[in-house]
């Protein structure tokens, strides 16, 4: 799988957040967006500067995510 430049900091992040699933009786529901915050944090995203560069992540994050789950579930 090709992953385009200007989507690499998100899937790393996504990586990074591998081990990171809150599950249900039902399986995986989600990731635990508290560690997410943590791991942008020590990326250096802090502060007001790197606002919109955090919401752009977190959407990215989000985007993979659903996917995840989607695939997850249909196995």
């Amino acid at each position: 799988m090709e992953v385009w430049p200007e989507n690499w900091p998100a899937f790393q992040l996504f990586a990074e957040l591998g081990t990171q699933w809150r599950t249900g009786m039902n399986g995986p529901t989600g990731l635990d967006y508290l560690v997410m915050h943590r791991e942008l944090d020590d990326l250096g995203l802090i502060g007001e500067e790197f606002r919109e560069e955090r919401q752009q992540l977190k959407a990215d994050i989000r985007e993979m995510e659903q996917a995840a789950l989607k695939a997850m579930r249909e196995n």
